[in-house]
């Protein structure tokens, strides 16, 4: 820093006489969103999401079924439209936007904290405390599909150019018992977990925060992601359930879902919970756009 000063440095100078400065601790780390939970902690939410799926179980079954006949109805749609090729990725994208389709199933789970039965119709025409905040959200979630599937027809493009797709009954061969296939595998599996990592972070605490709290999509983004850096043991061992129960519920034809999906909703909710903790009124400092009146 420049000054005026032409005579030596003050004798309470540490740069004086040539002193090395003394070295102070780190200022203290902020761990508000931290809870030290071990990973043991995701199968406790895993148990507790399958006693809401069978307290009342049928609005959660019809649910789940709702689910499975959408994801059923999608994919008749491509292969009538002849959009075949993005079947795989489309598959490998359901976990981006599964959280936005699943909060009449964190509804159902709060409902039940005050021991309030939930019908199928409440669970269907949710309202958010955040109102009409979670559009945006989902919008947002949307966006990030659209990118990922955009994203995997360049990756096919990179490895085998810019031909026809050859059905999904020549496709499985090609990327099975070739190097090219096999290449084509390992990138779009490591680009895939990139954008599955990613909206999992901004996701799985975002769309219950806008239903429980006065909020915003932006914040709730934000203190998503925060509160899964910041618990990143249990919240690994969470997204390594989820997945494993997604591919189970792919390898039955997407049958599995009918129940699978209810359970994963209601057991995120608990993981909601006990995360972001009992008094979410007292975390008004983390909203960044939005102050609850």
């Amino acid at each position: 820093m420049l000054t005026d000063r032409d005579g030596p440095p003050p004798p309470d100078n540490p740069h004086a006489r040539g002193v090395i400065p003394q070295v102070v601790p780190p200022l203290p780390r902020d761990r508000r969103l931290a809870r030290d939970l071990p990973w043991r902690t995701a199968q406790i939410w895993l148990m507790a999401g399958w006693r809401d799926l069978w307290t009342n179980p049928l609005p959660s079954l019809l649910y789940g079924s709702a689910v499975f006949l959408l994801s059923a109805l999608v994919v008749w749609w491509l292969f009538q439209l002849e959009f075949d090729y993005a079947l795989f990725p489309a598959l490998a994208g359901f976990m981006v936007v599964g959280p936005l389709i699943a909060n009449g199933l964190y509804e159902k789970s709060r409902r039940l904290e005050t021991e309030d039965r939930t019908t199928f119709a409440q669970m269907v025409f949710v309202h958010p405390r955040s109102g009409r905040t979670g559009l945006m959200m989902g919008v947002l979630m949307l966006g990030l599909f659209l990118l990922w599937m955009r994203a995997a027809v360049l990756i096919y493009a990179l490895f085998f150019g810019m031909v026809p797709f050859p059905g999904t009954g020549e496709i499985v061969p090609m990327l099975l018992l070739t190097p090219t296939g096999w290449g084509l595998l390992l990138v779009g599996c490591a680009v895939g977990a990139l954008f599955a990592a990613f909206a999992f972070a901004i996701s799985v605490f975002a769309f219950p925060m806008l239903l429980a709290e006065k909020t915003d999509a932006m914040s709730a983004l934000g203190i998503s992601m925060a509160m899964v850096w910041h618990n990143r043991k249990v919240m690994i061992a969470w997204g390594a359930i989820v997945t494993a129960l997604f591919v189970l519920s792919i390898l039955t034809l997407g049958l599995g879902l009918i129940v699978i999906f209810p359970l994963l909703g209601h057991a995120t909710w608990h993981c909601y919970r006990e995360v972001r903790g009992p008094d979410v009124e007292k975390h008004e400092d983390d909203r960044m756009f939005l102050r609850p009146a």
